[in-house]
């Protein structure tokens, strides 16, 4: 199984980027293969329709996001929804590239909870003919942050983000079980 997850945000020690590099070594863990993006790292150019030559950054996420079982989209909460540039990143895949692909959201709010910008999230990948987890993991500014080793310091925090793991785990394996018997 390979999953494909994109840090989506530009800032040096977002939490967001903090939880999926957590969640990575979960499922490293499984002896699952794991590809982590982050967009920080690997700019895009700002999406627009009319670009016919793709830029080769641009072409490694598609080229990710289409061999991928799964995805995992991590997202800061920015005025109620998703970062710039992981919408951008968004912009420029097609049904193509994720349809009928499980995903798990993440976000990372200032207030309690990042909820708008996973609804809107999941809003994107139901256009992109996505398959959105049951569960997303949304932790807000009193999550109590991380250790050292980038392990989160609350253990319910810990409990929740785990448990939705394994429930987008279930998901991909029912999905890739299912998409093999087509073949």
């Amino acid at each position: 199984m390979k999953i494909v997850m994109i840090a989506g945000s530009n800032r040096a020690g977002a939490t967001s980027t903090f939880l999926l590099r957590y969640i990575g070594r979960l499922l490293q863990g499984h002896q699952i293969s794991v590809t982590c993006i982050e967009l920080k790292e690997l700019e895009l150019p700002l999406y627009s329709p009319d670009n016919e030559e793709l830029n080769p950054n641009v072409q490694y996420v598609l080229e990710m996001v289409k061999s991928a079982d799964g995805l995992i989209l991590a997202t800061p909460e920015y005025h109620g929804s998703i970062s710039g540039v992981l919408k951008n990143a968004l912009d420029y895949m097609n049904a193509s590239h994720v349809s009928g692909k499980p995903v798990l959201s993440v976000s990372s709010a200032g207030g309690p909870v990042g909820v708008s910008s996973l609804t809107h999230l999941q809003s994107i990948i139901r256009n992109l003919h996505g398959v959105n987890s049951p569960e997303w993991i949304s932790i807000g500014a009193g999550s109590h942050g991380f250790d050292p080793d980038g392990v989160p310091l609350d253990a319910g925090m810990r409990e929740r983000v785990e448990g939705a793991v394994e429930k987008f785990l279930d998901l991909t394996r029912m999905l890739t079980v299912d998409v093999m018997s087509l073949r």
